[in-house]
């Protein structure tokens, strides 16, 4: 009978119920028609042992982290630092969007977020400059999926809880494919740059631009610093091994990163240096994340602490666009949307308990087994029910019902269970985007005004390139792999 418990679930969501409210009481009906009390006590008991976590307590800090730096004008920022660098190509703005959700996916890790954060800034602007608005609302819906690809990544975190996966691991092997999917957009752009007549924009949006002192002295420490962290890297190369020389030879890198800086200012005009120094202090964000948990200072979850202290240094001390009557508002958007996903979780441990209690993964691995014996063909039919799950049910849920079940049944097939992670997270992400129910297509449709049928059309040939990475990283392990393969994370 417990078996049901997936049904009825779905029933429940689709007459309205919130995801919370049905992940915990379909199972908890079931158990009690099936005379279970005493397992009904247990799932309701692990509402609060699946929140009661060390390592999921990144999610808060991730997300606290994120709305900082949004809440100051970092947006702005990124985007004219995208600008500096892509906005002379043919369909510029088109391609300044997708680098820039790039770079906004090391600060935020969201993908509505980044939707309604870059989309409120760069849709106007694309189509002040020419652009049709579903054609802006539909790549930026669509390059907005790299947000959770990228790391820090709220869904990952909750795979990696739910899953029992490294947090570290899931975030290294989703790299490269969050690169992949926008390097891809970009091509797509190229390719419809000469059928839309896509124009160019303006390298440099604000000449003439002044910068602090503070925000010029830090920008220089830390240019410097991060040209010499390259340096070091590359002794790693050297006979001697990893990390040779240890701390001399690092600050003995600064010296020619120095004078390499030094060259180029000399090439670069003013406004350009100025536009890039004022990108420097957050892009750090993701760099002292990163680096921190590969080289073992800290945990995901101090990573995450971290991530907080420095957005608050950033914001307060070197840009200082935020103030203390704006933190309180930041603290309680943070407290909500944390609250949210930390419920969902709770619930989700639960909802795992019955799913053991039922045997589905058993009964999910016999039913695919009995499809086709080749690895291959199995993998492509998982994605394309993940892609049909994704059209219609939120990334964080999804992951939360059918990680516990399919898990098991691909890794007991032979696929690493980290690999197995990016392809659900990936392909669920790409969900967000996906028509009918695609969540950052109605936050695109609020931000541009369009509606989300022409958006849904517009988005197509964006969604085409993203839905074929889905399947490189799928039939090719070694994308998402090999970092963390090189690091350590991952046998």
């Amino acid at each position: 009978m417990l078996v049901w418990f997936l049904p009825v679930f779905l029933v429940l969501l689709l007459i309205g119920l919130p995801v919370f409210f049905a992940l915990l009481f379909a199972p908890g009906a079931l158990l009690w028609l099936n005379g279970q009390e005493r397992d009904l006590a247990l799932l309701y008991r692990n509402l609060y042992n699946g929140m009661d976590s060390f390592p999921l307590m990144a999610l808060p800090f991730f997300l606290l982290a994120g709305e900082i730096m949004n809440r100051g004008g970092i947006t702005e920022r990124l985007v004219q630092f995208s600008q500096a660098f892509m906005g002379h190509l043919r369909g510029g703005l088109a391609h300044v969007n997708i680098l820039s959700s790039i770079l906004f996916a090391g600060l935020s890790g969201s993908a509505v977020a980044d939707t309604s954060a870059l989309g409120s800034t760069l849709i106007p602007a694309m189509e002040k400059q020419g652009y049709t608005r579903r054609f802006a609302a539909a790549i930026t819906a669509a390059s907005s999926v790299i947000g959770p690809i990228i790391p820090p990544s709220g869904i990952m975190i909750i795979y990696a809880y739910v899953m029992g996966q490294s947090v570290a691991a899931l975030f290294l092997a989703g790299i490269v494919p969050g690169i992949l999917v926008g390097i891809g957009l970009m091509l797509m752009v190229r390719l419809l740059a000469d059928r839309y007549d896509l124009p160019k924009a303006e390298r440099i949006v604000e000449k003439g631009a002044a910068i602090s002192p503070t925000e010029y002295w830090v920008s220089f420490v830390l240019l410097r610093l991060n040209f010499a962290g390259v340096f070091y890297m590359l002794t790693w190369l050297l006979p001697e091994g990893w990390g040779a020389g240890g701390w001399p030879v690092f600050i003995a890198m600064l010296i020619p990163a120095h004078f390499l800086l030094m060259a180029y200012r000399r090439r670069a005009s003013p406004d350009f240096r100025t536009v890039c120094k004022k990108a420097v202090a957050p892009l750090q964000t993701p760099i002292i994340i990163l680096g921190g948990i590969l080289i073992g200072v800290f945990t995901p979850t101090e990573a995450a602490a971290i991530a907080v202290i420095y957005a608050l240094i950033v914001s307060f001390g070197v840009l200082r666009v935020i103030t203390v009557v704006d933190l309180a508002d930041v603290l309680r958007r943070s407290a909500i949307a944390s609250a949210t996903v930390l419920l969902l979780v709770g619930a989700a441990v639960s909802f795992k308990t019955v799913v053991s209690l039922s045997h589905a993964p058993e009964m999910m691995a016999d039913f695919i087994l009995n499809l086709s014996e080749n690895p291959l063909i199995l993998l492509f039919l998982i994605n394309v029910l993940l892609f049909a799950v994704g059209m219609f049910l939120d990334a964080g849920p999804a992951i939360i019902i059918l990680g516990p079940i399919l898990g098991p049944v691909f890794t007991g097939l032979g696929v690493d269970p980290v690999h197995f992670a990016i392809i659900m997270s990936v392909n669920l992400t790409v969900g967000l985007a996906t028509p009918p129910m695609g969540l950052v297509l109605f936050v695109a449709s609020s931000v541009s005004g369009e509606r989300v049928e022409t958006i849904s059309k517009a988005i197509l040939p964006f969604l085409a390139v993203e839905i074929l990475v889905i399947f490189l990283i799928t039939y090719f392990p070694a994308i998402s792999m090999t970092i963390p393969r090189l690091t350590g994370f991952v046998n």
